[in-house]
């Protein structure tokens, strides 16, 4: 299984890149000029990013720019660091036609951490979010069969950039999440536990 440090340049530079081929795919089913900022949103976002740096220059100087570089870079390292623990080594089965499965209960990792809970606004309960995606994040759901962390996130995150310790605690834990899944394992997990 992969680190993190190999899993952050293929989600943020293959997202960008998935992006703009979505883009493009949108604008020649719609008959659009890829080259017009009007009609391409991921060219419009990318001018409008330039000038909001181009200002941030003129208001702080370089000095400013480094700032805001550093803490965008720091923000999504940090987005994707979690996005890598909440799904690390749970597979979802690629179907005949090519796509993957609906996304379960099972394909997230949780964490019960009430301090999580509260500070991270439920993300702890991030089975729910996939499962339910219209559910608001207030009322989402436990489900205690579903995978859970061996702590929180505040020791995960740092645990997830020592690829060493990160395997040592979690490959074990993937490799019994992954010899329970069964269909009726599958089919308890669709009814969540109200656990508070």
């Amino acid at each position: 299984m992969k680190h993190s440090y190999t899993f952050w340049p293929r989600t943020v530079i293959g997202g960008w890149m998935s992006a703009w081929h979505l883009e493009a795919h949108r604008l020649k089913k719609m008959k659009q000029n890829f080259w017009n900022p009007i009609h391409n949103e991921m060219l419009r976002f990318q001018i409008i990013q330039l000038l909001f740096v181009a200002a941030i220059y003129v208001g702080f100087g370089w000095v400013g720019v480094v700032g805001f570089i550093a803490s965008s870079v720091i923000g999504f390292t940090l987005l994707e660091i979690v996005n890598y623990i909440e799904h690390y080594g749970l597979m979802r089965k690629q179907l005949s036609n090519g796509a993957y499965e609906k996304t379960k209960p099972h394909h997230s990792w949780n964490s019960g951490h009430e301090l999580g809970r509260i500070f991270l606004f439920e993300l702890t309960r991030h089975s729910d979010h996939h499962f339910n995606p219209s559910r608001k994040y207030q009322i989402l759901r436990h489900f205690k069969d579903a995978p859970q962390m061996p702590t929180g996130y505040l020791a995960m995150i740092p645990l997830a950039l020592v690829p060493p310790l990160w395997f040592k605690v979690m490959n074990p834990l993937v490799e019994k999440h992954n010899a329970t899944v069964s269909e009726d394992y599958v089919k308890s997990l669709e009814v969540p536990a109200e656990v508070e």
